[in-house]
């Protein structure tokens, strides 16, 4: 059963840290700060997500990235990222529901997440089925840590 594992926020730039509830709108998490709001935020960058899974295959490598670290707004445990497209929705607990826009570009400022600062191992380019992914608010509400996390299809 896919549910949030943890919701990270900041004052600007990484690590974000933990959060138990969150409010989320159309410009993602309340209280949730960007320094670059040139390429992180904005209602089609509302929220970034990273799956638990892939940070723990990351520890495994030697890699000493944690939950928020990469900058992600809402870590997942039990969806499978590396199928996640571009177009996907999910509903994240009773509320929220949100639509996968694109993978992340990774820059310099998660490098102390990377052994050796080799922060293009999370690149969807050099590295497909291993990045972090923006979404779109659909629908705004509020989301707490243990959160079930359910796709969504369109009925289109």
């Amino acid at each position: 059963m896919a549910r949030i594992y943890q919701i990270n926020v900041s004052n600007g730039g990484v690590p974000k840290r933990p959060i138990d509830v969150a409010t989320v709108s159309e410009l993602g998490i309340e209280g949730d700060a960007h320094n670059d709001q040139r390429s992180h935020g904005g209602p089609e960058r509302a929220l970034c997500v990273y799956s638990i899974e892939h940070i723990k295959e990351l520890q495994a490598e030697g890699h000493p990235v944690a939950p928020g670290t990469m900058g992600e707004n809402v870590t997942t445990e039990g969806i499978d990222l590396s199928g996640v497209v571009p177009g996907d929705r999910f509903q994240l607990g009773q509320d929220v529901i949100v639509e996968v826009t694109r993978y992340t570009t990774p820059c310099v400022k998660i490098s102390g997440s990377f052994s050796e600062g080799h922060f293009n191992r999370v690149s969807s380019q050099t590295n497909p089925g291993w990045s972090r992914f923006y979404v779109r608010v659909l629908v705004g509400g509020k989301i707490r840590t243990g959160d079930l996390i359910r796709s969504v299809v369109d009925s289109k």
